[in-house]
């Protein structure tokens, strides 16, 4: 698979700050930067030396971060869409879940946090209990 420039970039630097090494150098610069303190007088050159670094260093991190939250949060999405698309009782309606409005997810949520209150009796059982399962349980008992 081919990676463009920015891709190859992000996942290098995001490796690379996540590291040891890229906290001792951090460190390390900071300590050199107090350091050097008493011979600017910690004048207000100095001071923003450090202020302007890391807020451009923040600035910068905070959009590699996202990128690597994003390819995470995908793969991990495809994952557990295999895993919803091989289990024969689940629903596939829940793999596509991510494209659904904020209230749609909250009633989504309800409904798994009442099943996460049913009787052990009844979770434990063998039938499934998948959203489409209680959707048609809902629709018979409706015109019984």
């Amino acid at each position: 698979m081919k990676k463009n420039l920015f891709d190859k970039f992000a996942d290098k630097a995001v490796y690379f700050t996540g590291s040891a090494a890229a906290f001792i150098t951090a460190t390390i610069l900071v300590i050199a930067w107090a350091s050097v303190g008493p011979i600017f007088n910690f004048s207000e050159v100095w001071q923003m030396v450090i202020n302007t670094g890391t807020t451009i260093i923040t600035f910068l991190m905070v959009f590699l971060i996202q990128k690597a939250q994003n390819k995470d949060s995908k793969a991990i999405q495809i994952k557990l869409n295999e895993l919803i698309a091989a289990h024969e009782h689940a629903s596939n309606r829940i793999v596509d879940i991510e494209d659904l409005t904020e209230d749609e997810l909250d009633q989504l949520h309800k409904f798994y946090e009442k099943l996460g209150k049913l009787p052990k009796k009844e979770a434990s059982s063998t039938h499934s209990i998948s959203i489409d399962e209680q959707s048609k349980s809902a629709c018979n008992q409706r015109y019984k």
